[in-house]
């Protein structure tokens, strides 16, 4: 039987905390969804929120973005004006299975593709960020998954042993990205399977 692991990295988004632009952003198109999708992909969208993500200032991304489409200037300026509204609460089932290994004294660290500006806000209103012997920030290493570097960096910063190593995100290609580096990747589609995922692997969840 294979050893083990000894470590779990986690993915903090859709995974430990409930982020969406639309808990947002319905406040904003009330009444209107269709209107506010074609807004969070056309102007707002995820490939530029992840150029903030993989570390261009937020003040700057929003300066860009505004002048591209001065129209929506306010709708644009709430986005991170108003972030923390993007924040439903943590991931209860996923923060427990994160409480049971670290008790059981697993290594329990993250990797995330975030902001570093926003997570220095998320990092004050979620406790459980503290409980991680290291979180790796895209924003602060200027490098996002599913970079082959973003892994790299991980494992060497915290000494892990890849195979011996889990990592745990919602995104296939992240997922994809990870296993290709050597760690044990799982692909996060709810508390319940992810718990059956690694007591499969022989760990206390």
């Amino acid at each position: 039987m294979s050893a083990v692991p000894e470590a779990v990295v986690f993915d903090l988004g859709d995974v430990l905390i409930d982020w969406n632009p639309r808990h947002l952003y319905r406040k904003l198109f009330p009444g209107d969804e269709a209107a506010m999708e074609r807004f969070l992909a056309e102007v707002c969208s995820s490939e530029w929120n992840l150029a903030q993500d993989a570390g261009r200032s937020l003040a700057e991304g929003t300066a860009l973005l505004v002048a591209e489409h001065p129209d929506k200037a306010a709708l644009i300026e709430a986005y991170y004006g108003r972030w923390e509204e993007m924040l439903a609460g943590s991931i209860q089932g996923t923060v427990e299975i994160l409480a049971r290994l670290r008790a059981a004294g697993v290594r329990v660290l993250a990797l995330s593709n975030w902001s570093a500006e926003t997570f220095a806000r998320a990092r004050r209103r979620f406790a459980f960020l503290d409980w991680f012997e290291g979180i790796v920030v895209s924003g602060a290493e200027r490098m996002i998954k599913p970079d082959p570097r973003i892994y790299r960096l991980l494992v060497e910063r915290y000494r892990l042993t890849p195979g011996r190593s889990v990592f745990i995100d919602d995104l296939p290609r992240n997922v994809a990205a990870a296993t290709a580096a050597g760690l044990i990747g799982l692909r996060f589609v709810g508390a319940q399977k992810l718990a059956e995922d690694l007591r499969g692997l022989g760990l206390p969840a």
